[in-house]
């Protein structure tokens, strides 16, 4: 038998021992074959029911025959707990893999590590016969930002912030701010950690401070755990803290947005809005859009991100801030047929 249809009816058989139940009266082959096609195993009955008397021969299973047609099921009794991955168990590792890795502490992570490996190798033998495996290799998830490729983080400080997270420890940390040369000493209490796109930031408070700030891990420098329990803020969440727009770097205010927009920019907001109460207008040549939305530096980037598609009317403050930068670029490219 070649190998890969030896790996494709072991996997099948053992899909078949993990589906069987203890009693009578028992599962069918039909049944059976209706399961296993469900998770990519397109056999017949016959072959389920070949595979149902070789078993039968090396573990304890009973065939029901008082009628038809026949179930099986382990022997009273008797059972078998298998821990091996199905094909849905593999192709959602692989999936959540990249994700995962990033967020997990190293003493989790040691222990998923042979379980993706298992994961892989389950899906490279299934490969040639199991439609299912190949689900992997045809879903992707890509960010509609520009992507950029993620920053160095240095040795052992990932591992380090996870491991004083997951015990509650506070951090002493050397923390570089965004365009600095050096770092500076900080003593944090970390609260969560969250991925945003590329980027790893840790959720946290510094000193005894109550206020709840953003650390990108790429910028500590080094990390010590301290013997000191976090001290958490009275009421906080990660879901609320987030929820109130942390991740776009507001200060969880809001603001009532009026604006004229593109017919095309218009379409695609249509499709996918701003926020639950976004409303557009359409007119002869473009668009009024309403919505109250976090007041944020993502909105801003966001904003000069549409060009000359999106044009703010309201607030006024954002519409003069919005046209001073906008001005501010225009300056650089006047002239820039000199440069040519």
């Amino acid at each position: 038998m070649p190998k890969a249809s030896h790996h494709q009816a072991v996997a099948r058989q053992w899909e078949i021992l993990k589906r069987l139940p203890r009693r009578s009266p028992g599962v069918t082959a039909r049944q059976l074959a209706d399961v296993l096609a469900e998770h990519g195993f397109v056999v017949t009955k016959r072959t389920i029911e070949r595979d149902l008397q070789e078993l039968s021969s090396l573990f304890p299973l009973v065939c029901n025959d008082k009628g038809t047609p026949y179930g099986w099921h382990w022997m009273e009794g008797e059972g078998l707990d298998l821990p091996g991955l199905t094909v849905a168990d593999a192709v959602s590792l692989r999936l959540v893999e990249d994700m995962l890795r990033p967020l997990l502490p190293g003493a989790m992570l040691d222990a998923l590590v042979p379980r993706f490996r298992l994961a892989a190798a389950k899906l490279d033998a299934l490969s040639a016969e199991n439609s299912g495996v190949g689900w992997a290799d045809k879903v992707r998830h890509v960010p509609p930002a520009l992507p950029m490729l993620p920053p160095v983080i240095s040795a052992g400080v990932l591992d380090t912030v996870q491991t004083a997270l997951l015990h509650d420890r506070q951090l002493d940390v050397s923390y570089r701010s965004a365009g600095a040369d050096g770092g500076h000493p900080l003593r944090l209490h970390p609260l969560g950690l969250v991925q945003r796109g590329p980027v790893t930031y840790l959720v946290a408070t510094a000193f005894g401070y109550t206020d709840v700030r953003l650390y990108a891990v790429h910028r500590i420098q080094a990390a010590t755990i301290t013997d000191d329990p976090v001290a958490r803020p009275e009421r906080f969440g990660l879901d609320d803290y987030l929820a109130g727009g942390a991740l776009q770097f507001g200060t969880g205010a809001t603001l009532r947005l009026e604006a004229r927009v593109s017919d095309e920019l218009a379409a695609i907001l249509e499709e996918t809005p701003l926020v639950a109460d976004q409303a557009i207008l359409r007119g002869p040549e473009s668009a009024l859009l309403t919505a109250t939305v976090p007041d944020s530096w993502q909105l801003r980037w966001w904003i000069l991100s549409q060009g000359s598609a999106f044009e703010v009317l309201l607030p006024v403050g954002l519409r003069k801030e919005i046209g001073r930068q906008l001005g501010e670029a225009a300056a650089y490219y006047e002239g820039t047929d000199s440069l040519g």
